[in-house]
């Protein structure tokens, strides 16, 4: 085997030193974070489409034998499980374990606190919702109806502002904790695409979607806005546009989380009379 020489070993730790300090003056530098955020989550959902399809390909016998839609429709899915993975996981890091919003912190109004890794954070996010609001369009309605448009497009607007703004972070954390019960909607289409309908982790699934859903869609909205009318003298603070996200988006899609739990318990307890 080659030994690699002195020079060499000297010329790839210069190289390495060099992009390290790209990275952190260009790419990672408080101007450029957000873009470089949102590049990062759409080449991230790409990446996990692509790997998705490649894993199901193999792993899945069901998968070869689906059609293109519905196998479009898998991969998608699959974006949607991961973001939803590393978007709740950091949520919950910010809202109760982090420092960065605490009211005990003597460090201004809390809507106008943020810091490098939040704002990374939201601009992965921001990339999902454009590439997945894209895939939806591009294929309407296959991927999903008028009320999938909404909930993208509001949630894209009011996460963008957030992360540009750097305004109220703390409760687009708060409502992207609800993202928590999306990989289980996924599980749920695909034991259905899978012929496992009448299976008793179909069940099961409906279950735990139904405890989620009530606790991080119902539940959870209750509390922000209790949290919004406690802090109101700091929410009036801020932006008119970044005042009316607070105040609009959550409750609009608190009327959508309602509308979709009346479906979801109407679907468990017919699900249930047919096992009694």
């Amino acid at each position: 085997m080659m030994a690699i020489s002195q020079d060499t070993v000297m010329a790839i730790k210069s190289y390495q030193n060099q992009a390290g300090v790209l990275v952190k003056s260009y790419l990672l530098a408080d101007p450029f974070l957000p873009y470089t955020s949102v590049l990062g989550g759409i080449f991230f959902c790409k990446l996990v489409y692509d790997l998705t399809q490649f894993l199901s390909t193999y792993y899945f016998k069901n998968y070869v034998s689906l059609t293109k839609i519905q196998q479009t429709e898998w991969n998608n899915r699959g974006i949607s499980t991961v973001h939803a993975i590393f978007i709740t996981i950091m949520s919950l890091y910010f809202v109760f374990w982090s420092d960065l919003f605490s009211d005990q912190r003597q460090a201004g109004f809390i809507t106008f606190r943020s810091s490098p890794l939040s704002t990374f954070a939201l601009g992965v996010s921001v990339g999902y919702f454009i590439a997945d609001l894209a895939m939806i369009l591009w294929l309407y309605p296959s991927l999903g109806g008028v009320e999938y448009v909404v909930h993208h497009s509001l949630s894209g607007i009011a996460v963008s502002y957030s992360m540009f703004s750097g305004e109220g972070q703390l409760y687009t954390f708060m409502i992207l904790i609800s993202e928590i019960t999306t990989p289980e909607i996924n599980i749920r289409w695909y034991l259905d695409t899978g012929g496992m309908k009448r299976s008793i982790a179909y069940l099961i699934n409906g279950v735990v979607i139904f405890f989620l859903w009530l606790a991080a869609r119902i539940l959870l909205f209750g509390y922000v806005f209790y949290h919004v009318y406690l802090h109101y003298h700091q929410v009036i603070q801020m932006h008119i546009f970044g005042y009316l996200l607070v105040m609009l988006v959550p409750s609009v899609l608190a009327i959508m989380n309602l509308m979709w739990f009346g479906k979801i318990l109407k679907g468990l307890k017919k699900q249930i009379a047919k096992r009694q």
